[in-house]
Parts: C-alpha cells; sequence; structure tokens
C-alpha cells in the first residue's frame, strides 16, 4: 500500500497493540517511537509486527520528526496510539482518493470519546488535525506541543479518526494541566509576553464560546463540565506563562 502508520507512544501498554493491528489494514509497516516506556508497549508493538525506536522525549513536532526517516513510504499516516481511523477514513485510504489532486497533506475531523461517550458539542468537534501527509514536501512543525503539519497544499476532508483519550474528567484535567504547562514554556521560549489580564481574559472567552457558541448549553451537566475544562486550559496555559515571566525577572 506504499503507506507507513509513525506512532509516538509512551506508556501506551493497553492501546499500541490495537492501534498498531489498525495501522496494518491500511499500512505496510508501521514504525512506533517510544520514549523508553516503564510498561510493555515495546514488547506488544512488537508483537503486532511493528518496527520500534527508542528516543527520549523531544516534544511533539521534533518526536514525530525524529521518527520520518525510519518511514520507507513517503506517505505518512501519523497517529497518536489511542487514535484509530473510522470506517470513511479506511475507505478513503483504500481506495486511494488521496492521490487525486496535488495535495499532500490531509486533515481529517476527530470524534473525541470520553470513556465510550461521543463528544460532539463544547468546540470539542468538530477537531480537525493533520494525520496523513506525504513527507517529500510535508513536515511537523518543530512545536513541542500541539504541533502542526507544515505543507504545500492542505484538503480539509470529511472523514474521521476515534480519539479515546480518556477514561475520566481526572485524566482529562490531568492532561490538560500537563499540556498547559508546556505550551506556556513554548510561549515563552518564542517571544511570547502578555499582561495579567490576559488569563483572565482568554479563560472567559473560552468558556462563552464553548459553552453558549458550541452546545455545550443543550448538553446539561457534561457540556458545562467540558466548557469548564476548555476555559481552565486557556486560563492556565497564560497565568503559568506569567509566571515564567515574573521567575525570568529575577
Amino acid at each position: 500500500m506504499n503507506i507507513t502508520g509513525l506512532v509516538v507512544a509512551f506508556n501506551e501498554e493497553e492501546n499500541i497493540g490495537k492501534c498498531v493491528k489498525a495501522l496494518f489494514k491500511v499500512c505496510d509497516e508501521v514504525i512506533v517511537i517510544d520514549s523508553f516506556s516503564k510498561d510493555r508497549t515495546v514488547q506488544v508493538a512488537r508483537e503486532c509486527g511493528a518496527t520500534v525506536i527508542s528516543q527520549t522525549y523531544l516534544g511533539d513536532g521534533p518526536q514525530r520528526t525524529f521518527g520520518l526517516p525510519y518511514c520507507k513510504n513517503d506517505w505518512i499516516l501519523n497517529l497518536d496510539a489511542d487514535e484509530f481511523l473510522d470506517s470513511d477514513a479506511e475507505e478513503f485510504i483504500i481506495t486511494k482518493k488521496y492521490l487525486v489532486g496535488d495535495f499532500d497533506a490531509f486533515s481529517f475531523k476527530v470524534k473525541n470519546f470520553l470513556g465510550n461517550k461521543l463528544i460532539d458539542f463544547s468546540g470539542w468537534y468538530p477537531d480537525h488535525k493533520v494525520r496523513f501527509f506525504n513527507k517529500k514536501t510535508a513536515h511537523p512543525s518543530s512545536s513541542k506541543v500541539h504541533q502542526k503539519i507544515i505543507a504545500k497544499k492542505e484538503k480539509r476532508v470529511s472523514v474521521h479518526i476515534l480519539h479515546y483519550a480518556w477514561d475520566s474528567f481526572d485524566q482529562i484535567i490531568s492532561k490538560k494541566n500537563t499540556y498547559s504547562g508546556w505550551h506556556a514554556q513554548q510561549l515563552f521560549d518564542e517571544g511570547k509576553r502578555i499582561s495579567w489580564s490576559k488569563p483572565i481574559l482568554n479563560g472567559v472567552i473560552a468558556f462563552i464560546r464553548c459553552y453558549f457558541f458550541k452546545k455545550g448549553i443543550f448538553n446539561g451537566i457534561d457540556g458545562l463540565s467540558f466548557a469548564m475544562i476548555q476555559s481552565f486550559f486557556s486560563y492556565m496555559k497564560y497565568a503559568k506563562l506569567i509566571k515564567i515571566q515574573n521567575e525570568n525577572k529575577l
């Protein structure tokens, strides 16, 4: 099929087997870049037929870029270990619709799940991500958090990735808290400087957008909860940036 599945993983013992097997439906090789997992991630991935390369975590974009030279094919399907192609995305790739036109990257819609519950409100759907690209002309950005694919000609297609990232609100909040710290440091390193009002304004705006304009208000306590989580992430990202700014004035 001339497609390589590329997965960045760390302690993904529960997901990596399903991920690799699913990738082999549309790929003829799967490369896993593992950040020295402490569980059975490496063993399970190899048992399922993947090639595993160990590399200390460099950040989201750099880690994916590190894996590209190990991929024998030009077309890369770069999923996280907790992401899987929906049937419409599988059909899109198997029937080679991606070869129609001169596009070098494709943005899929993402269905995010809490357990088995689809979160299609509060701004969580459609969550577009480029996970399929041609490495000859497209590549991951250097961003260490929430990298994007830099391409010559990207196309959005109405097919889906299934994202099973969380089983509880505790997991979502924990991950958002971690990401907010990484994002704050990245913004600081890029030269971003803000005033004390930025966290408050962005937190309030994020809540209003997700709760009132992105259907959160029509989804009960879940709609309110996810709007507040988005607000929390936006607030903490900039609050932590202010903390870094203050620390670097000393």
